[in-house]
């Protein structure tokens, strides 16, 4: 019996995470990763290093962001303090789902977590001040490979949860191509 449920998103690729609690007057316990769990729901990806992110206030963007083959990576996201919309964007050339957007809220209270497979543009929105986030990541950081696209691009039309000029921005976001004329460096390769 597995710690976790695993629900595919409305691109299948990207799957929600609930892992189960087990609590008492103490407090609680569960397990936030396991090889052998995730390998039996279809998510084989040999996580290498952990990041994490504090957001000091509501409205922080952080995305959309990727990295191109070979150094490309996907990630397992979840909130320790407070609560995000977590979006994925499918950048996979050929997707039947290229170009659209699926998004989600992770709270630290609900300890979801979203899987994003490698060709998807990730980003997210901070619901709450003093946001923590952390996530795996299955291939180490290499800025030479790093690409985005503009978080409130109109093509991709995100509902975001904050007006653009309620956004608070990093200087590198706020400067992403947008969608139009996008070269994706990935490909979409259909299960069998």
């Amino acid at each position: 019996m597995s710690n976790f449920a695993f629900e595919p998103l409305a691109i299948p690729a990207v799957v929600l995470i609930r892992p189960k609690k087990f609590g008492d007057a103490r407090g609680y316990f569960m397990e936030t990763w396991s090889q052998e769990a995730f390998a039996a729901a279809g998510i084989d990806a040999a996580f290498v290093q952990d990041n994490q992110s504090l957001s000091a206030a509501r409205g922080v963007v952080r995305g959309l962001h990727f990295q191109a083959p070979p150094a490309a990576q996907a990630k397992l996201v979840r909130v320790l303090k407070g609560a995000i919309l977590d979006v994925a964007v499918d950048i996979r050339a050929g997707s039947p789902s290229y170009g659209r957007w699926c998004a989600t809220t992770l709270t630290a209270d609900g300890s979801e977590q979203l899987f994003v497979p490698r060709g998807f543009a990730h980003g997210f929105c901070t619901l709450e001040p003093g946001t923590e986030v952390t996530y795996k990541v299955d291939g180490p950081y290499a800025p030479e490979t790093e690409g985005g696209i503009a978080w409130n691009d109109p093509e991709l039309a995100i509902d975001w949860p904050v007006a653009g000029s309620e956004a608070q921005l990093s200087g590198k976001d706020t400067n992403l191509p947008g969608f139009a004329g996008f070269a994706s460096p990935f490909r979409y390769k259909a299960q069998p």
